[in-house]
């Protein structure tokens, strides 16, 4: 059989490797990596010393009392980081991927999504903005705002989805491409689409930019929820 660019490729045992179109770019993804169990920090490393840590898993809502805080309750499965604490990040490292999770956060909440521990996509509370600015949710932190305010209420379960393209380097380690958000959407909106990020934003996990990274999690601003949390590696198709 003779395959096309941007054709789906069949492999053995029924899985499949599929065409990610976004724009004018091509990805071949391959099989979906779980990043979070539902049960426990299995994976997940504490950027500072477990004592300041206040992630958990459980069940988490807003609390009708102080909508600034979640009440967590026992049971479920969602990764909840209760009160002000400590950033998280993966044992696994990815470059080029397609990352898709959920986050819900409180009244006035702030936390971020670090691709490759480096690149911050925001997580903030800017429901009901008029306009959106470089710092509210959905923006690349510090470096570009997002093109609608696709923000729903706190307390509310907020979907990403992120195609990114790792940063590009040489033989002997010089970079030679910028890292680039493929495609970004937000609850469905496309909130970014083929925006090149040209160093790590602030807070980053390492001073170098690198061709893999983990995905870190904030935690260190306030009470944020995530769950669903999974990362597809990707490459650029054949052109």
């Amino acid at each position: 059989m003779k395959w096309h660019r941007g054709s789906m490729l069949a492999c053995c045992g029924g899985l499949a490797a599929i065409a990610i179109l976004s724009g004018s770019d091509s990805l071949f993804a391959t099989d979906a990596v779980e990043l979070f169990n539902g049960r426990d920090l299995s994976g997940w490393k504490l950027r500072h010393v477990a004592s300041q840590s206040r992630w958990v898993v459980c069940t988490a809502r807003l609390n009708s009392g102080n909508p600034k805080e979640l009440q967590v309750l026992p049971g479920g499965n969602e990764l909840v980081n209760i009160a002000r604490s400590v950033d998280i990040y993966t044992d696994r490292k990815f470059g080029d991927c397609r990352i898709e999770l959920e986050v819900m956060i409180a009244k006035g909440g702030n936390s971020g999504i670090y691709i490759m521990g480096n690149y911050e996509v925001q997580v903030f509370d800017s429901f009901d903005k008029t306009q959106v600015g470089k710092e509210d949710m959905g923006a690349i932190f510090g470096r570009t705002a997002p093109r609608v305010n696709a923000s729903r209420a706190p307390g509310v379960w907020q979907r990403y989805i992120i195609d990114f393209h790792a940063p590009r380097f040489d033989a002997v380690g010089r970079k030679i491409a910028n890292a680039k958000l493929v495609k970004c959407t937000l609850n469905g909106q496309v909130i970014h689409e083929n925006v090149e990020i040209e160093s790590g934003t602030g807070a980053a996990l390492r001073n170098k930019e690198t061709a893999t990274g983990p995905l870190l999690l904030q935690g260190d601003h306030a009470p944020v929820a995530y769950r669903n949390i999974k990362i597809t590696p990707t490459k650029e198709a054949v052109r």
